[in-house]
């Protein structure tokens, strides 16, 4: 049950991550250690159902179950030397990038060769887990020779690179470099427990059982503990920095939907007063603006300085304490300037008489005015005094 849940989830985490990836990717397709990552990734995502053809022993796209096998295999290395590729490409200059490439890319097709020698003398009918044939031995040593050399190697150089990294780029290395730890273990269990399986085939019958005991004891015990986990570590490491941008992005994309919203009463008051401040001349349908989720940051900006620019257009008749606009507790001393002490109820009732004398067309002799000044000088703190204005508004027109 373990190992088929971990199973899924490598399934499932690789196909998530290549997806990502490759968005990614279309966005920067010159990015060289890009390329290798979500190689690394893409090489993952496609060995699963030959591995998983190959453990239950099934023809897959008319391939035998020791082809799948080979066929996993194959990605799997070609994996372990995208990630390779990742650190070359990421730490040196490019031509010396593409030589040590090229010599990593000698072992690897020396350990392919091995695999299709080992995969073709496998007699046909033999189990692709059969440890007690050579073939099949040879074949599985090889593969966890070169990947656990494969993952030392990264688990060095992420470490390395965590040190000097910056924080959610560091936390990301780190969770990559305790899936490749654990990677590394898991190889290091595999190979003795296939040598043990293999030692005790041409033995007698008791000690074959022990050993082929041993073998799967060891071997699930990596898998389970080790291998899979740390798998699922290291597609989590890798994309841990961009999903972590991510979900900022989102949060503030919900804030400023949120805000956006907030401040309809405001901006439909406003609006009406001075439709020719509309940065937007075509007109959207209430429930067009009031369902999309798209071009949200563009439409909260867009809101909040044509909120401000009304306010800017209304507010002598705020400040001015001869009219019926600026009375109610602002300005009393003529000096045309709106009381900062009124709270957003108070101002609130005082923006539906200025919007009033305004319609009406009174004169008014003081010119704009600075209103619903924020504390700070960014432009959040600004929509939040704008928020706290047009809720005013909602709710005493709800009291009226």
């Amino acid at each position: 049950m373990a190992v088929n849940l971990l199973l899924t989830l490598y399934g499932a985490g690789s196909c998530a991550a290549l997806a990502w990836m490759a968005h990614r990717l279309a966005r920067a397709p010159r990015d060289v250690p890009l390329w290798a990552v979500t190689g690394l990734i893409a090489c993952w995502a496609a060995a699963y159902p030959f591995g998983l053809a190959a453990d239950r022993n099934e023809v897959f796209l008319g391939l035998a179950p020791m082809t799948s096998r080979l066929v996993q295999h194959i990605l799997v290395l070609a994996a372990v030397n995208c990630m390779v590729c990742f650190y070359l490409f990421s730490a040196l200059e490019p031509a010396r990038a593409r030589r040590r490439a090229a010599w990593y890319g000698l072992a690897l097709l020396a350990a392919v060769a091995v695999l299709a020698v080992s995969a073709a003398a496998t007699p046909d009918g033999v189990r692709t887990r059969d440890h007690t044939v050579t073939s099949v031995a040879v074949f599985f040593v090889t593969a966890d020779v070169f990947l656990g050399a494969g993952f030392a190697l990264g688990w060095r150089w992420t470490r390395r690179h965590a040190r000097g990294a910056e924080p959610r780029l560091a936390r990301g290395l780190r969770i990559t470099s305790f899936g490749m730890a654990a990677i590394v273990v898991a190889n290091v269990l595999f190979v003795p427990a296939v040598l043990m399986r293999w030692a005790g085939g041409d033995r007698a019958h008791e000690s074959l059982d022990t050993a082929g005991a041993a073998e799967t004891t060891l071997g699930w015990f990596g898998a389970v503990f080790f291998l899979l986990p740390g798998i699922v570590l290291l597609l989590a490491g890798v994309t841990y920095p961009a999903a972590v941008m991510r979900l900022t992005a989102l949060r503030v994309w919900w804030r400023h939907l949120r805000a956006y919203r907030a401040l309809e009463p405001l901006w439909t008051a406003l609006h009406r007063r001075f439709p020719e401040d509309a940065l937007h001349r075509v007109p959207v349908s209430p429930w067009r603006d009031a369902l999309s989720l798209r071009g949200v940051h563009r439409r909260y900006y867009r809101r909040a300085i044509e909120c401000r620019d009304g306010l800017v257009r209304v507010s002598p008749y705020l400040a001015d304490p001869g009219r019926d606009g600026g009375t109610g507790g602002g300005a009393g001393d003529g000096s045309g300037t709106p009381e900062s002490a009124d709270g957003p109820e108070e101002l609130a009732r005082r923006l539906r008489r200025a919007l009033r004398a305004h319609a009406e067309g009174r004169p008014v002799a003081t010119s704009a005015v600075p209103l619903v000044i924020p504390d700070r000088g960014d432009l959040d703190a600004d929509v939040r005094q704008l928020v706290a204005l047009s809720r005013a508004l909602r709710s005493t027109a709800a009291g009226r």
